[in-house]
């Protein structure tokens, strides 16, 4: 192989034949092959990079390329995925990269308490996403049609009083079922992460995101965790739920604070 690489990390686990077996059944970036690096009783999912693309200068300039980043996302969640569904792992941040083999080997070495506990932490979870959107476009369809009337400025406040009458109902609304999401889904969860509400074209569907929430939930209770919410989702008007996952636990490869021990 001509050089110079890098060596680019899309999870971390423990020693182990499985994510051997997921770096021998797939390929990296740019159809790298994959590779585990060992240190210390843990395995990273490795493969080589251009240092050139992906040194500092690089790699700034691929991130600004949507087109290039969209790429670049759909493989490392590709990898990060046949790695969760075989064992626990830690996903690693989008574009971590190493100078080379050494440097993966010693930063394993290095965070091996912290990366253990957290693997023990994750141990049979997945995370779940939870968005709730706020719709006054769909409050004003659902809403009962309003009485013929004459066309004059008085009716024209009116319409504008009962159109924002109706948008702040659903704001006040996706805000309530935001909390009982997470009322409801409490004693399902070993922990939860707050993201910022997406926007543009981040948001998928119609409404504005109001509330982006992960929950990191153990394997066996996912279908009781959309059984709980299902009599949320689309109970009021102008409200919708969208529930994701499970996927690898991205939003808890650092320990949040609010989480606690469980």
């Amino acid at each position: 192989m001509n050089g110079p690489w890098h060596s680019y990390v899309y999870a971390v686990g423990r020693d182990g034949g499985d994510l051997d077996a997921v770096a021998a059944a797939l390929t990296g970036f740019g159809g790298s092959p994959l590779r585990t690096v060992v240190g210390d009783g843990l395995t990273a999912v490795v493969s080589s990079v251009p240092a050139d693309d992906f040194g500092t200068d690089g790699l700034t300039e691929r991130m600004a390329d949507l087109a290039e980043l969209e790429a670049l996302a759909r493989v490392h969640h590709e990898v990060v995925e046949a790695a969760h569904a075989r064992t626990t792992v830690l996903p690693m941040r989008l574009a971590t990269v190493y100078l080379d083999d050494a440097r993966v080997r010693a930063v394993l070495s290095e965070r091996a308490p912290e990366f253990s506990e957290l693997l023990s932490w994750l141990d049979g979870h997945a995370e779940l996403g939870v968005k709730v959107y706020a719709d006054p476009v769909r409050a004003r369809a659902e809403a009962a049609p309003a009485a013929p009337t004459a066309g004059s400025g008085r009716a024209y406040l009116r319409q504008r009083r009962d159109q924002r009458r109706l948008r702040d109902d659903a704001y006040r609304a996706a805000g309530a079922v935001a909390g009982a999401v997470r009322d409801t889904v409490a004693p399902l969860t070993r922990g939860v992460v707050a993201h910022r509400p997406q926007q543009g074209e981040l948001a998928s569907g119609p409404g504005e995101n109001v509330a982006n929430e992960a929950y990191l939930v153990p394997r066996t209770r996912v279908r009781e965790f959309h059984q709980a919410l299902a009599g949320l989702t689309g109970s009021d008007a102008g409200v919708r739920v969208e529930i994701t996952g499970p996927w690898a636990p991205y939003s808890f490869a650092t320990r949040p604070a609010e989480s606690g021990a469980a």
